[in-house]
């Protein structure tokens, strides 16, 4: 097995990335119990992280409101990130 990469040294590709391939293990369920609970530990991790950064994206995440010229003008974004669905 190859070295682990530390979870928060992850960009977003690469830990959606091995949490899929962490989902495809245990559906197979060719694991032994610890195994499968390590790799959930770790596909936990990784969802984490991505949430943490998909959060850190959308407060990054510029508005653009009509102004009176027929054009738009760029604002902070001010939705809620509990209001996702």
């Amino acid at each position: 097995m190859a070295k682990e990469i530390p979870v928060d040294e992850l960009d977003f590709e690469e830990a959606f990335a091995e949490l899929e391939a962490i989902v495809q293990q245990l559906e197979e369920g060719n694991t032994s119990l610890a195994e499968a609970l390590a790799l959930y530990e770790r596909g936990m991790a990784l969802a984490a992280r991505c949430q943490s950064l998909l959060d850190e994206a959308e407060v990054r995440i510029k508005q653009l409101i009509p102004n009176g010229d027929g054009g738009f003008d760029e604002v902070e974004f001010t939705g809620s990130l509990e209001s996702r669905e």
